[in-house]
């Protein structure tokens, strides 16, 4: 089984994805100056809403 990938982006979730179309997706949404992340279908799930996400604090 395929593991599939979802994109959150302002408060969105994309359908699910390969890893592949996940990342060049992202990559888009950079040069966009878009602000996205990528998640696991599972996770996406965990979360249920965009506005459960905790945006990552890098440090």
């Amino acid at each position: 089984m395929d593991q599939k990938f979802i994109i959150i982006t302002e408060g969105k979730f994309s359908q699910p994805m390969s890893r592949e179309e996940a990342i060049k997706t992202v990559k888009k949404y950079d040069q966009k100056d878009i602000i996205a992340y990528v998640v696991s279908e599972e996770e996406a799930n965990r979360i249920k809403s965009p506005d459960n996400f905790n945006e990552p604090k890098w440090k």
